[in-house]
């Protein structure tokens, strides 16, 4: 007979191979910075504002730039996830601890069951699903809490990357700057990789 806890052990551990931050940092791909029927809007009004222009105004400057690429790449994004996982490692060891236990019990209650009276059986059963429980709650809570933060951090990342690219445009005389949902954009008008450096050298020169 194999006595076992509420939670099996074997499956959390393939379940929770990586860090929880990690994984929900991979599921939202970074966050997106804006909602799918707003930058169609801001599309629009790119090209409306871009051919209604009269011929003698064409010095109308219009960049294109990919938000969520800076963030992927932003220097920034590592540390803020590099701050959270920091900030969470001592909770991770507490849950890593408890899981070491349930299985280390089980280990013990399985080498003795042979020998094991009624009531010490039933008293192990029960302690094994106390332990079981509590290593669920601790798993839960650390979920949410760590999904909690992370939309903290990245909420006001992603208010600073987009304060830079208005600098940035700003500073290079720029009139409109449109976001992710272009379909097509060439080279001549597709400013994230200078937008990224600059986000790039600004990190650079603070964190110094």
């Amino acid at each position: 007979m194999r006595i076992q806890a509420t939670t099996d052990i074997s499956e959390t551990k393939s379940k929770d191979s990586s860090s929880p931050l990690d994984k929900r940092f991979k599921g939202m791909r970074y966050m997106s910075f804006m909602n799918k029927q707003l930058v169609r809007a801001v599309v629009s009004v790119a090209l409306v504002v871009a051919f209604a222009v009269p011929a003698s105004a064409q010095e109308t400057k219009i960049g294109v730039v990919s938000l969520q690429a800076i963030v992927e790449r932003a220097p920034q994004t590592k540390a803020v996830m590099d701050a959270l996982r920091e900030e969470f490692a001592p909770r991770e060891r507490e849950i890593v601890a408890k899981q070491k236990e349930i299985e280390e019990l089980q280990a013990k209650v399985q080498k003795d069951l042979a020998v094991m009276g009624e009531t010490e059986r039933r008293n192990a059963e029960k302690k094994l699903r106390d332990l079981g429980r509590e290593f669920e709650r601790m798993r839960s809570e650390y979920q949410e809490d760590s999904n909690l933060r992370q939309n903290e951090e990245f909420s006001v990342l992603q208010r600073s990357v987009l304060k830079e690219v208005q600098d940035y445009a700003q500073a290079q005389g720029y009139d409109l700057i449109v976001g992710d949902g272009v379909l097509y954009v060439s080279t001549t008008v597709n400013i994230t990789e200078d937008v990224l450096n600059a986000v790039i050298a600004n990190y650079e020169a603070t964190s110094q």
